[in-house]
């Protein structure tokens, strides 16, 4: 197969570009349905689809590096790639803090008898995080 071609609907390269991208978006989309199912034998099932998804677009990635039809980007420094996860660290650090701060105001709100019997004796407005 000469995978410079042009087929009568668009050149090899380009439909290969495209079906890569569909793999990649749909491997997002399975990965939703897993994160969002509630049903055990829907999460197994978008969980399978993910995977052979990933499979199907790393062995067509694959074949277009080795047809050079794609070429990678070069390699991350070491330098940049940990200063990125320590800002990330540093974020989910702070994520993590807000939220307990957040946990721990509610329960001293509902500790100094806030709620009464399980009814709210204040204003309102309901705050909700």
């Amino acid at each position: 197969m000469n995978y410079t071609q042009n087929s009568g609907f668009m050149a090899e390269k380009d439909l290969l570009y495209t079906i890569l991208a569909d793999l990649k978006r749909t491997s997002r989309e399975y990965v939703t349905g897993v994160t969002e199912a509630a049903c055990p034998a829907v999460r197994q099932m978008f969980t399978d689809l993910t995977n052979s998804t990933i499979k199907m677009q790393g062995e067509l990635f694959n074949l277009m590096e080795q047809h050079n039809m794609y070429s990678v980007a070069s390699p991350a420094l070491r330098q940049e790639v940990n200063k990125q996860l320590q800002q990330h660290q540093q974020m989910q650090t702070k994520t993590n803090q807000f939220v307990q701060q957040k946990l721990n105001g509610q329960q001293h709100n509902y500790n100094n008898n806030n709620y009464v019997q399980g009814n709210y004796q204040g204003g309102d407005s309901h705050n909700y995080m």
